[in-house]
């Protein structure tokens, strides 16, 4: 079975050394490990417009679309990262108002003085009690 992703930009190549590579445009990036010792030639130097990555059984097939044409090389492994820009906003976190933002603000800012942890904890110990 044949898994294939195209990604379009304008990517950038990094030779990290050992056959690893980073393509980046914008905040997405493929990572590549074990890139056949001829792929420096045509990634160095060019921007391409379009990067197209297949995996098989066999390892990863990389094509690097450019203005001086299309690269081809093989690699053994290559992970995509891509951001999403929702990704917090269908996550379920806490949100503070301005209450808990000032107490915990005094918190922190305890904290940070000398002999402001035994203070806490002094006022811990007696908020504690009167419950």
């Amino acid at each position: 079975m044949k898994i294939e992703r195209t990604l379009k930009g304008e990517f950038r190549a990094g030779d990290l050394g050992g056959g690893a590579w980073r393509l980046t445009s914008g905040g997405s990036a493929v990572h590549i490990v074990g890139a056949e010792a001829g792929a420096a030639q045509g990634l160095e130097g060019t921007t391409a417009s379009e990067v197209r990555v297949a995996w098989s059984g066999g390892g990863v097939s990389v094509a690097w679309l450019s203005a001086r044409g299309r690269r081809e090389f093989k690699a053994r492994a290559a992970m995509i990262h891509e951001p999403l820009a929702s990704l917090y906003q269908a996550l379920p976190l806490a949100t503070l108002d301005d209450g808990a933002r000032r107490f915990w603000r005094r918190v922190f800012f305890l904290v940070r003085i000398p002999g402001g942890r035994m203070l806490l904890g002094l006022a811990a110990r007696r908020a504690g009690a009167s419950r």
